[in-house]
């Protein structure tokens, strides 16, 4: 907090100077502009050629200006993002306030386990994690997720994500460059499509008539100067119409390469400057840098590869000012030229691009859980093994309080299952919640809430929630039986960590009770490990079937002061309290 609170006030002092600096070099450029107007003025009324030399050097100052206003504009947008990134993270530290992207639209209700475990949408595991600006970064945490990893992968994202965790203002300054570039799916997307889509190119007579026409027509400009010979006129206008007819011959391919691009050449440009920031960093972990490695092409920044195309696509823009446009093309086929260089470079580079931009939303990602990490620094990364070992100390929810937080300590060893048993409220299916959310998140190399955990990182499948559907006809019964299928498809291939909320609802007690036995059962022998917890205390008996696979474990709730209390602290055994007619009398429901 201390540290959130402190780079914000830097940022404000920043943004305060910058602001300060940007109006003086606005009133600056204003005089300048004025003075262009007053000295071509005096050029006209005197012609003195004083004033036009004074209007010259007045138009190299506009332009020189124009850079620095840009410089200082970017300056202070940085500034103003950095209070408002710190800002956030401390309202969030504060109050709990999650002004951060939910992740809506990755929701998937067929997905193994993100739905089930609310992993997306309000409130959610991502909006928590979530601190991407860029429509790729957004989608690679999404995908992480989702993902399940080896246990080299995983200690390769952990040793990444530690080393990122402490750098505070060098991931901030990454995601201000991800913000300020206003990414979103439609630009990433258009392009990719550019970058994939083939095209012809120029051909070789017009290109080789862009390099000699514009050095012809000033050749013959500067003759018919000092001959004063009228005859070059009729020559230079010839060469200006039939520069002309070659850009309208090459109008339409022009305009198909700035289709859609409107906004692309700024997005390019803050592109760059993230890939520029990631190519300045040094890093020590293998991830990190095998990520940067992604960057280096032809012995020339990659960054500076993006920026050029970014200047090329704007250059190429232009064509839509036509008085402009006429001149320029008339002159020398200018936009034959930029076209040329960017099909050229899409030549070179198109095959780059999706591992470039992959790269910026890989680091996006990590960011965002180095950031968790950061705010959470009393949780734990998880040894990793292959061992079919899973222990976990103190293991609690991380979206919880850390005041309103139960933690409780459990251990699953070969292939054990755990039911269990507690009345409603008790806790059972915020623990489930609490197991499969910090088994995902280790399994991608992020620390969980735990004081001590050691993982093996077993693909992580749920049952907690199913719904009717009424576009497929589809009853919740029958909803929830083809997720247990599915289920059970995915143990016959995989060894998996299973979580199981009082399955089979929608069918009678004995119906459901001998279909949940035969489940467990049928997990034994697939050697799947997990909890499944049910109200049925018979279904607790199956222990006794199969001692060195099944263990009984409760949640408890005691009546004092006639009222109900949870402690939410996990017991071996099998519940023995109720609660249910208790609560129905005291809300005068029954007698």
């Amino acid at each position: 907090m201390h540290k959130y609170r402190e780079l914000k006030h830097i940022s404000s002092i920043n943004y305060k100077k910058e602001k300060k600096t940007y109006n003086i070099v606005s009133i600056i450029r204003l005089i300048i502009i004025l003075g262009c107007g007053y000295f071509i003025f005096l050029f006209y009324k005197t012609n003195a050629w004083i004033y036009l030399v004074l209007f010259s050097v007045s138009l190299v100052l506009f332009f020189a200006s124009l850079i620095v206003h840009g410089k200082v504009a970017l300056k202070k947008k940085i500034a103003k993002n950095l209070i408002l990134i710190n800002k956030n993270e401390i309202d969030f530290l504060n109050n709990g306030a999650l002004p951060f992207d939910n992740g809506y639209q990755y929701i998937n209700s067929q997905h193994l386990h993100s739905y089930d475990l609310d992993f997306f949408g309000d409130n959610s595991i991502f909006q928590y994690l979530n601190r991407t600006k860029t429509y790729i970064g957004s989608k690679i945490l999404a995908e992480l997720l989702k993902s399940s990893l080896t246990k080299n992968e995983i200690e390769s994202n952990q040793e990444a994500i530690k080393e990122l965790s402490p750098r505070v203002e060098w991931r901030q300054k990454l995601a201000v460059f991800c913000e300020i570039s206003q990414d979103n799916k439609e630009n990433y997307l258009s392009l990719i499509k550019w970058a994939k889509k083939e095209d012809n190119d120029v051909s070789k007579f017009t290109l080789i008539t862009s390099y000699v026409s514009p050095i012809l027509f000033i050749i013959i400009a500067i003759t018919s100067y000092f001959t004063n010979n009228t005859n070059l006129v009729s020559v230079l206008v010839t060469i200006f119409f039939i520069n002309l007819l070659i850009t309208l011959l090459y109008l339409k391919k022009i305009k198909k390469q700035i289709v859609g691009s409107d906004k692309i050449s700024d997005v390019l440009k803050s592109y760059s400057y993230i890939i520029e920031a990631i190519e300045k960093e040094e890093f020590n972990s293998i991830k990190l840098n095998d990520l940067k490695a992604k960057l280096n092409y032809n012995k020339i920044l990659t960054s500076n590869h993006i920026k050029k195309l970014g200047s090329l696509f704007s250059n190429l823009q232009n064509i839509q000012n036509v008085t402009g446009a006429i001149l320029i093309n008339g002159l020398g086929l200018y936009h034959i030229n930029v076209l040329n260089s960017i099909l050229k470079w899409k030549k070179t580079h198109k095959n780059h691009v999706d591992a470039w931009l992959d790269t910026i939303g890989e680091f996006e990602a990590l960011n965002s859980i180095a950031n968790f990490s950061y705010n959470n620094k009393s949780f734990v990364y998880p040894k990793i093994n292959n061992d079919s070992i899973l222990e976990f100390k103190d293991l609690g929810h991380p979206l919880l309080a850390k005041e309103k937080r139960v933690c409780n300590t459990i251990s699953f060893f070969n292939n054990n299952m755990v039911i269990l048993t507690g009345s409603n409220m008790a806790g059972k299916s915020t623990f489930l919640r609490t197991l499969g959310v910090n088994m995902v998140l280790g399994s991608i190399g992020s620390p969980i809430c735990a004081t001590d955990a050691n993982i093996n990182p077993l693909r992580v499948i749920v049952s907690m929630r199913q719904k009717d559907s009424l576009n497929d006809n589809e009853s919740y019964f029958f909803a929830e039986i083809k997720r247990i299928k599915q289920i059970m498809d995915e143990v016959e291939k995989n060894n998996c960590f299973v979580l199981l909320d009082e399955i089979l609802r929608g069918t009678n007690s004995e119906d459901k009770q001998q279909g949940t036995i035969k489940i467990i059962e049928k997990l034994i022998s697939k050697n799947a490990v997990g909890v499944i917890a049910t109200h049925d205390l018979k279904v607790c008996d199956t222990s006794k079937k199969h001692p060195n696979n099944l263990v009984n474990k409760c949640f408890e709730v005691e009546i004092k002061n006639n009222d109900l209390e949870f402690d939410y602290k996990l017991r071996n055994g099998v519940c023995k309290n109720k609660s249910a007619t208790f609560l129905m009398k005291k809300l005068n429901v029954i007698e």
